[in-house]
């Protein structure tokens, strides 16, 4: 949990800058970053290794010119506060932080360090920045909010399980700051497809489990996973509990390739890839004040045709030809 060199064992360690990026000098600079699950999920290893890569893309390369210290929170709100604490006691010369719940552990340390952020719900709602053109303090990044979406999402699961009645939008509403904003778009969206939905927020395994098979003792249930950083690091829990009950589940990309039914959401290690640009802006001299904040522009529709089949459901051919990444 407190190794620093997570990238060194990813094989980044080593990598040279790519072409086209002169290597650079000076003082070695240090970078923090705090992650929202465990070392060894691989959705860390992935956004650390998408993130170590892109910054040795501009020349930064761990070991020689930079240093970047980790530490993976596991959706624990006392370990952001914690590693959070830890990372600013460092002085780096800029921090990462990976989901809402990093900054706001961040922000309550340091109001001067630059902090990148991405995974972020609503920056300007939350208070975070000015505006997305301006942010105007110590942060910037990459923000997504598109309450729409959510209506999508109830769609695209009517439209696999078109016998669903009932869904339950499952949330820990203590780490999705838009959680009611984001209910509200699937609430007003649900009479148009002949379903009801209920708010159902969860703070630990029991309740998730209790929620679900609430769901699932009559016919007609399906699930709605709100994108927050507890429900992403208790997927497998959500996942396994509805596989249980027999339930169509959707939520993000990391959900269908565990065994979820399916998603429709941006690209997470693309976001933390782009994260670097920031990074080595800021370590040439650019301030987060002045750096726009960013809007996802990949997203990304992934079906599980295992969990189709466990289910008994038939994917349209029209959708299953518009998926990105099919789970077989």
């Amino acid at each position: 949990m407190r190794r620093r060199e997570l990238v060194a064992l990813l094989g980044i360690a080593a990598a040279s800058p790519l072409a086209g990026h002169a290597q650079q000098t000076g003082p070695v600079r240090r970078v923090g970053a705090l992650m929202p699950y465990r070392e060894n999920d691989p959705r860390s290893q992935q956004y650390v290794r998408a993130f170590g890569q892109a910054l040795a893309g501009f020349g930064w390369v761990e070991g020689t010119n930079i240093r970047i210290d980790y530490r993976f929170a596991a959706g624990d709100p006392a370990l952001f506060k914690t590693y959070a604490a830890e990372l600013v006691g460092m002085s780096p010369n800029a921090i990462l932080a990976s989901t809402s719940a990093a900054v706001a552990a961040l922000r309550q340390k340091t109001s001067t360090i630059p902090i990148v952020f991405v995974l972020v719900q609503d920056a300007v709602g939350q208070g975070l920045v000015k505006s997305l053109a301006r942010p105007g303090g110590n942060l910037t990044g990459f923000n997504y909010y598109d309450a729409a979406l959510m209506g999508k999402w109830l769609e695209l699961l009517k439209e696999v399980a078109p016998s669903i009645t009932r869904v339950a939008v499952i949330v820990d509403p203590d780490t999705s700051p838009r959680a009611n904003v984001y209910y509200r778009a699937i609430e007003v969206a649900a009479p148009s497809f002949e379903v009801t939905v209920t708010f159902a927020p969860v703070h630990d395994d029991a309740e998730i489990e209790q929620v679900i098979a609430a769901q699932g003792r009559e016919p007609g249930g399906g699930l709605i996973c709100l994108p927050d950083s507890f429900t992403a690091a208790h997927g497998d829990v959500i996942i396994a509990a509805a596989a249980r009950h027999s339930l169509p589940l959707i939520g993000v990309n990391s959900f269908p390739r565990a065994g979820g039914l399916m998603s429709y959401w941006f690209d997470a290690v693309d976001l933390h890839a782009q994260a670097a640009s920031y990074i080595d802006r800021i370590l040439k001299g650019a301030s987060p004040a002045d750096l726009p904040v960013q809007q996802p522009t990949k997203f990304l529709l992934l079906i599980n045709l295992r969990t189709v089949k466990a289910l008994g459901l038939t994917v349209p051919p029209a959708l299953l030809d518009l998926a990105d990444e099919v789970i077989e």
